[in-house]
């Protein structure tokens, strides 16, 4: 029998409404950002993967086609962000309507956001 240590990976992450929250709050906060500011200064700074997250937020198809990613691709990578491996995957089997759901309040609350201003 061999001495080497098992690999524990520990337990897998279940994100709460608090995490989805925060979640929400920071992609609200980089979407007004690039608002106000172009993504001149966002498209170095940030990992490609919250690029195109905020693009798919901001209906940025152009910022969307030059990083190669669709709604798809954002949406299947993120299902996990917001429910974890399992139910990111259990999403995934049945059409990612839980996180298109989750996507369309933050949308509404951009579009009510900005009309506020």
């Amino acid at each position: 029998m061999s001495d080497a240590k098992r690999i524990t990976w520990g337990k897998p992450r279940h994100p709460t409404d608090a995490d989805r929250d925060a979640l929400r709050e920071d992609l609200l906060a980089k979407a007004r950002a690039v608002r106000g500011d172009g993504w001149a200064n966002y498209r170095t700074e940030w990992p490609a993967g919250q690029v195109a997250v905020v693009a798919y937020l901001l209906d940025d198809t152009e910022v969307l086609t030059e990083l190669e990613e669709s709604e798809s691709t954002v949406l299947s990578r993120f299902a996990a962000d917001l429910f974890g491996f399992t139910g990111g995957r259990k999403d995934n089997e049945k059409g990612l309507v839980d996180t298109q759901a989750w996507f369309s309040t933050v949308r509404k609350s951009l579009a009510t956001q900005r009309r506020d201003l």
